[in-house]
């Protein structure tokens, strides 16, 4: 099935996302159907109008009903109008949120990395500006493009049925303004790339530059990063400028040549009448009809520019729906205990293996470090362990059960994740600490923030734990958001819990105390630390020194001192900082 949505049409594919709301869209196509057919039905009253003046009715009150009728017509094409976009609009906005809920549930079943070569500018530009852009062809195409099309059609036919040639004179305009058509949409396709290549670079810039303000401001980077954004705002407007100047002549002559129908019915219907092989009456029908048929062709014409970006924007949310995404069972199989072991593990980011092979076993409960240069390859195996990628080669098992075997939610009720770069929602440090385990009752959120360190600085804070934390937790510092967030994991209660360099940014003191804590926190649970700072990890059962993805030694930590190997220097780096500070 996946296969057929990838090799269908871009309307194929946004009709298939209908799902149970299809009969919503058929009943907005019947109403606006109706309501074209009510636009264009006073064009056959103002027929019966004129050929009752040509054949010299007086009656006043024969004019009147007609132009009464008129009247309700026009009414009723309000009306349905009105009922066909009400009826198209409510179904295209649940669709619309049911696309953009499977778009971030789908975030979070592909691999991490997938998901981070992205920019956030533009993930956010898809799942907002784009699905946003999918409204315009449920709600407005699917039922107005539909009626539009159909009733000049069926204009057409009577016209045809009236005489053949005089259809055809109807028809004279249209190849002339199809070619000019046909020329304006001569490079759309590149044109529109470039704009969408152009918005994407503004949205990152923007994001980038909100982002690190601060640090352009300190450096003095003000101008050249203004230089920046403005560089590429002044890029992302040209380029629809520039489109636009190179489409606006072909589109002005397309919209006023296909619609002038008259330039050819009016000398032709002319000539025929003089003839004698068209009769008067019929004449003044196919004038006024032919009139009838510039509205709903114009109104076609108007959605060129939908149907030309329709490609690119439904794209780029298929490009997120149909990615590859990691494979878990609904229901797995269920581990005998929480015993981790990693056999032969290799893992490529970017077509550029990290990792070569990594083999390393933590058996329940225990207390294991992970150490190494920056850009070895610790985080990526703690990653890996959290079940955030998959691995390449090899296999991580837990409890002899390999983790691909088991439902991600099963596996993620077993593993509490902090890691160095931690994020708070823009909710209160209470509901943030509450995500762990969202059944918590407040006493033991507050419970978890007192074991973890950070009860005294919540009190402190201007509502206490009902203290907004700001967009990214941005009201708070680097070390309290981390506190936070080891409260958060701490309430989970997970067997398993990871620590990638948590306490990169408290101090000495406080890190203390949530060494402390946390020792507490995870008797008889398996303890996995990435620390820099080597004093924290010395009591560990087992540590692994990472070098170049690959594992350089193992041991206790007087073991590794006694190898006299790169722990050792790494040691002796530290504790060389350490007194200095």
């Amino acid at each position: 099935m996946e296969g057929k949505q990838k090799s269908s049409s871009p309307i194929g594919w946004v009709l298939g996302q209908t799902g149970d709301h299809g009969g919503q869209y058929i009943l907005s196509v019947v109403l606006a159907v109706i309501g074209v057919a009510f636009s264009v039905a006073p064009y056959f009253v103002v027929v019966g109008i004129v050929q009752g003046l040509m054949n010299g009715e007086r009656a006043f009150s024969f004019y009147l009903t007609r132009c009464l009728l008129m009247a309700v017509l026009w009414m009723g094409r309000v009306l349905f109008h009105a009922f066909s976009t009400a009826t198209s609009h409510k179904a295209t906005f649940a669709v619309l949120g049911e696309i953009r809920k499977r778009c971030t549930e789908k975030l979070s079943r592909m691999p991490l990395g997938a998901v981070l070569e992205q920019s956030s500018g533009a993930l956010k530009n898809t799942l907002i500006e784009r699905i946003d852009s999918i409204e315009t062809t449920l709600a407005h195409i699917v039922p107005e493009f539909t009626a539009n099309l159909l009733i000049p059609v069926v204009i057409l036919i009577y016209v045809f049925s009236i005489d053949w040639r005089m259809g055809l004179a109807s028809l004279a305009t249209v190849p002339l303004g199809m070619f000019c058509y046909v020329l304006m949409m001569v490079g759309s396709g590149n044109f529109y790339a470039r704009t969408v290549t152009a918005t994407k670079a503004l949205n990152d810039t923007a994001v980038e530059y909100i982002g690190g303000i601060q640090v352009i401001k300190v450096f003095g980077k003000t101008k050249s990063s203004y230089e920046r954004f403005s560089h590429d705002a002044y890029e992302a407007a040209h380029s629809f400028i520039d489109w636009m100047q190179a489409s606006i002549l072909p589109f002005t002559f397309a919209m006023v040549i296909m619609p002038s129908t008259m330039v050819s019915v009016l000398p032709i219907g002319g000539l025929l009448v003089k003839n004698g092989s068209l009769s008067p009456q019929d004449f003044v029908t196919i004038i006024i009809l032919s009139v009838g048929v510039i509205t709903p062709i114009i109104t076609m014409m108007s959605y060129s520019d939908d149907f030309r970006t329709m490609g690119t924007i439904f794209g780029e949310v298929r490009a997120i729906l149909e990615a590859p995404e990691m494979t878990r069972p609904a229901q797995g199989k269920t581990p005998e205990g929480n015993d981790l072991h990693l056999q032969n593990v290799h893992f490529s980011y970017q077509d550029k293996e990290v990792l070569h092979g990594v083999s390393m076993d933590i058996p329940e409960g225990s207390f294991v470090a992970l150490v190494g240069p920056s850009g070895s390859g610790k985080s990526t195996i703690a990653r890996l362990i959290a079940s955030l990628w998959d691995v390449s080669e090899g296999s991580i098992s837990i409890g002899g059960t390999d983790i691909r075997e088991i439902s991600q939610q099963a596996y993620a009720d077993k593993i509490a994740f902090v890691s160095q770069d931690n994020y708070l929602f823009n909710m209160t440090v209470r509901e943030n600490i509450r995500l762990g385990r969202p059944s918590a009752t407040d006493e033991e959120v507050e419970e978890a923030a007192r074991q973890s360190g950070c009860h005294d600085f919540i009190c402190q804070l201007e509502n206490g734990y009902d203290t907004l934390v700001g967009s990214s937790g941005g009201h708070l510092s680097g070390g309290e958001r981390q506190r936070i967030s080891i409260a958060r994991a701490m309430l989970k209660a997970a067997p398993v819990v990871i620590l990638d360099e948590a306490t990169a940014y408290t101090d000495p003191e406080n890190e203390a105390v949530i060494q402390r804590s946390v020792s507490k926190l995870t008797e008889g649970k398996t303890l996995i630390v990435i620390a820099h700072r080597l004093s924290t990890v010395m009591d560990a059962d087992r540590i692994y020194v990472i070098r170049d993805g690959v594992i350089d030694d193992e041991g206790t930590h007087a073991q590794l001192l006694s190898h006299h190997g790169l722990y050792e220097s790494m040691w002796k780096a530290h504790m060389e900082v350490k007194d200095n500070g």
